[in-house]
């Protein structure tokens, strides 16, 4: 991986961004199960849902 050079007057800045309670859970759960059964975890219903939905969304726009 490269270095990226930073054009005159421009500073570039990368801050972590926070995470709630609830994502720090869902973490722990996703890396935990992770090490109990080498496998990665499932993806629930709702989410692919959502992401289906919003991929359909934009083929109609098109």
């Amino acid at each position: 991986m490269g270095y990226i050079k930073e054009p005159a007057g421009i500073d570039f800045v990368v801050d972590p961004t926070p995470l709630t309670t609830k994502d720090r859970k869902k973490i722990s759960e996703v890396i935990a199960y992770y090490k109990a059964t080498g496998k990665k975890l499932p993806l629930k219903k709702s989410i692919t849902k959502r992401f289906s939905v919003n991929i359909s969304k934009k083929r109609a726009l098109v």
